[in-house]
């Protein structure tokens, strides 16, 4: 009982058995992680394409959010690596099912639940910055509004789904601390003579027993005596 508790710890279901794919996909985890790298490739796709833009009195291009070219950057940059980061996660979650060390396992959900909470904290500061900046913007001439609209609802959406990745990083990494067995440690005996054996007292049998006959004189009765033989002779006198 105890190994297979240990076998499931950390969300690895399949942990020393064969690969469900089927299962795998279905699992709820693994579509919000595919969401969540969706999302990702929006953002950074919309910027990439149609972000940069150039205004009539200069020939340089830049951000349509209100041509701040650092939150079209920042933009582009998280949602590069949260794209980059489901890929590998989604590999680590296949490969984490065969893992036969809870403490390997327990690292990488680790590592899931600490980045899936900063993204999801710079997913917010990604959405506010943008809408921010895109609600200030008064010059729409020649620039793709779509586009500018779909990465602010898109940085909002991977705010949720980075979001549900941590809660599901955290009720993996708490489910993998209870299931975990802690080994227990039994003392070793003492090294010492046995004690010795524990003393009976001899039994009392009262068929053995034969008590002492005394014979009681009832009250106001003569103390029975044979006096001594006494023969009176007479008087005699000395001899000189």
């Amino acid at each position: 009982m105890e190994k297979s508790a240990a076998t499931r710890a950390y969300g690895a279901a399949l942990a020393g058995g064969g690969f469900d794919f089927q299962k795998f996909v279905r699992q709820p985890q693994t579509v919000v992680r595919v969401l969540s790298g969706v999302f990702a490739l929006v953002v950074f796709a919309c910027i990439t394409t149609e972000g940069y833009v150039n205004p009539f009195y200069s020939s340089q291009a830049k951000c349509i959010f209100h041509q701040t070219d650092s939150a079209c950057q920042y933009a582009v940059s998280i949602g590069v690596i949260a794209f980059l980061a489901c890929l590998a996660f989604l590999v680590l979650d296949v490969y984490l099912s065969f893992m036969s060390s809870a403490r390997d396992r327990k690292y990488v959900v680790m590592l899931d639940l600490g980045f899936s909470g900063v993204w999801t904290f710079l997913w917010f500061v990604c959405f506010c910055v943008l809408a921010t900046l895109w609600g200030r913007t008064r010059d729409l001439d020649g620039i793709p509004q779509d586009a500018a609209n779909a990465t602010v609802a898109f940085s909002f959406f991977s705010i949720a789904t980075w979001g549900i990745l941590t809660y599901f990083a955290l009720g993996r990494y708490r489910h993998g601390v209870t299931d975990v067995t802690v080994p227990t440690y039994v003392e070793a005996p003492e090294d010492h003579p046995p004690y010795p054996p524990t003393y009976t007292p001899t039994s009392y049998n009262p068929t053995t027993y034969t008590p002492t006959t005394y014979t009681v004189y009832p009250a106001n009765t003569p103390d029975v005596h044979q006096p001594d033989v006494h023969t009176d002779a007479g008087y005699l006198p000395p001899a000189y």
